[in-house]
């Protein structure tokens, strides 16, 4: 639907982030997440935009210099490691990286500049990357760079991040610890990687008791989720952000190979309509859902439409 306020970017080239058939976070989840999005005639009802290439220079906003010139030499060579050994180099991976980083803050240029309210970037929402490290196959952080861009290219202050993956999203929650208008709220699984995300972690300095770590533990479903739920939104009621972010990773559905909450896609569905709300309260409508993880492909196709369909039939405010 042409002029649609809610945007999804469905581009074959975001299926270029992965690292191969046999890795968890393969290049068939772009397909996975595109085929029911068409199968359910989702995208007659919103606006379909493309990605494209980040800059260095919006890169470096968050990453170091040296750490960005490392995954273009990794790129170039394709072989090896860009971590321990959870995130391998492919050939291209720097390019791929770029354009998930540039696809996002197209988002947030659209958003801003008032083309649309909403958005959903499938493959994104690569919260464990840090400044000048990548970590649990997130090369580059894309969510800090959205941040950052927000406060320096559009004087966003007040920004809510809120991360429903099953995984802690640490580069996300380290990098701003004492920044007091970065709010952040995470339901995660306890005891899984990357072993932070306590409920202790409640940010630092100024930034106390702005930041909200719920870990849950091993077999949690979605009663467990809506119990925990009402503790999110209070936070952000209470701080009224201007922009709000949604890292919705489909990994904390059941049989997820990695993880061991038991989800439906009901959560996801949920927590868009719920912050929907609250971005027509105090952001002028303004959210961003991002993809994040999730390694069943029937898990991607339920949840990431579940949220696309929250985005599309929440009323926007006169």
């Amino acid at each position: 639907m042409v002029g649609a306020l809610t945007a999804v970017y469905l581009d074959p080239q975001l299926a270029e982030y992965g690292f191969g058939e046999d890795h968890p976070f393969n290049n068939f989840r772009y397909g996975a997440f595109a085929e029911a999005f068409q199968h359910l005639l989702l995208d007659k009802r919103v606006t379909i935009m493309k990605g494209c290439l980040a800059t260095d220079a919006e890169i470096t906003q968050f990453h170091t210099q040296e750490y960005l010139n490392f995954i273009k030499k990794k790129s170039a060579e394709g072989s090896g490691f860009l971590d321990y050994g959870d995130t391998p180099v492919v050939p291209g991976i720097f390019e791929a990286s770029a354009y998930v980083v540039g696809t996002v803050l197209d988002a947030v240029d659209q958003m801003m500049e008032g083309t649309i309210k909403r958005a959903f970037v499938p493959i994104a929402g690569l919260h464990h990357s840090h400044t000048a490290a990548a970590s649990g196959f997130c090369v580059f952080n894309d969510i800090a760079i959205a941040i950052h861009t927000l406060r320096q290219k559009y004087n966003v202050e007040k920004i809510a991040y809120v991360d429903i993956d099953v995984h802690h999203g640490d580069g996300v929650y380290y990098a701003f610890e004492n920044d007091g208008d970065l709010v952040f709220a995470d339901i995660h699984q306890s005891g899984i990687f990357p072993g932070t995300g306590h409920p202790y972690e409640q940010g630092k300095g100024q930034a106390k008791g702005k930041k909200l770590n719920i870990p849950l533990p091993a077999g949690a479903g979605d009663e467990d989720f809506f119990a925990v739920w009402p503790h999110v939104e209070k936070l952000l009621e209470q701080e009224k952000p201007e922009f709000i972010i949604l890292q919705c990773g489909a990994d904390s559905l059941a049989d997820d190979p990695l993880a061991y909450l038991q989800y439906s896609e009901k959560p996801h569905a949920y927590a868009t309509r719920r912050l929907c709300e609250l971005a027509n309260k105090y952001a002028q409508g303004r959210l961003l859902a991002l993809g994040g993880g999730g390694y069943n492909l029937q898990n991607i196709a339920r949840a990431w439409t579940a949220v696309v369909r929250s985005l599309i039939d929440m009323p926007f405010d006169k």
